[in-house]
């Protein structure tokens, strides 16, 4: 009886992943934006929708918004001109920036479809518009660039071959093995995915007017802060400042 389940679990755990990695490749589209071909599965304004639904409830996570008209006019003020001075402005998208009451947190993120946040924290740590715009432009980057919807792509691609795995397998420690090596891929992804958003967060600053080289400076304070009292959630998943330093002087290079 033994020797007959295996191979039914095998093929089982073998057709999960095949099921699994040919609706990954096969929902391809391309990008309206970058013109770039990506494996997606929603539309840009299934991602709006997604972004704005959720955007209440990630703002309630880090302290709600900022209680401050005038330190909110300032972030709208750098993230429009980003958007109406870069192809940002012909996306799909519906841009809106907010800062976060957040005192401590570290952080800046953007949701899918362009709802775009900043906690307090961190923008106290920035002395100059030009550092918020590279902050900003960065964020806008990622929402150009589709990433969340590439991520959660890759993360339906890795959740079916976890689940064939553990069917195949009829064991949970196989199955922690898959789940480790898919959040090692989606973390090397990640990663990339921060690189090319400093890539465009350069170019949007240099297309608006902001001086890009303050986005070096903006590394020099995520790396300084690091070794503070406040959390830093962008040291837990960019790569390290000294690393993004390096990739955001080579593409300050490619400008002059």
């Amino acid at each position: 009886m033994q020797t007959k389940k295996f191979p039914i679990r095998l093929l089982i755990m073998l057709g999960f992943i095949a099921f699994s990695v040919i609706k990954y490749f096969a929902n391809t589209q391309k990008n309206p934006t970058t013109g770039e071909s990506q494996h997606i599965s929603i539309s840009p304004a299934e991602e709006v929708a997604m972004g704005l639904q959720s955007a209440p409830q990630m703002a309630q996570e880090f302290g709600g918004v900022y209680q401050d008209d005038a330190v909110q006019l300032r972030i709208q003020t750098i993230g429009k001109k980003l958007v109406q001075s870069t192809e940002a402005a012909k996306s799909p998208y519906e841009f809106h920036f907010y800062v976060l009451a957040d005192p401590q947190t570290i952080n800046a993120f953007a949701l899918p479809g362009g709802q775009i946040f900043i906690t307090v924290a961190l923008l106290k740590q920035l002395k100059t518009d030009d550092e918020v715009a590279g902050v900003l432009g960065h964020e806008i980057g990622h929402v150009i660039n589709r990433h969340s919807a590439e991520h959660m792509a890759k993360q339906g691609l890795v959740g079916g071959i976890v689940n064939g795995v553990v069917m195949g397998s009829g064991s949970m420690s196989g199955a922690q093995i898959a789940s480790y090596v898919g959040q090692m891929v989606n973390l090397k992804y990640g990663r990339n995915d921060e690189l090319e958003s400093d890539k465009y967060g350069v170019k949007y600053m240099y297309q608006s007017g902001y001086n890009p080289e303050k986005l070096i400076d903006v590394m020099q304070v995520l790396k300084a802060s690091s070794g503070g009292g406040s959390r830093n959630d962008f040291m837990s998943s960019h790569p390290s400042p000294d690393n993004r330093m390096e990739k955001i002087k080579e593409e300050i290079a490619k400008l002059k």
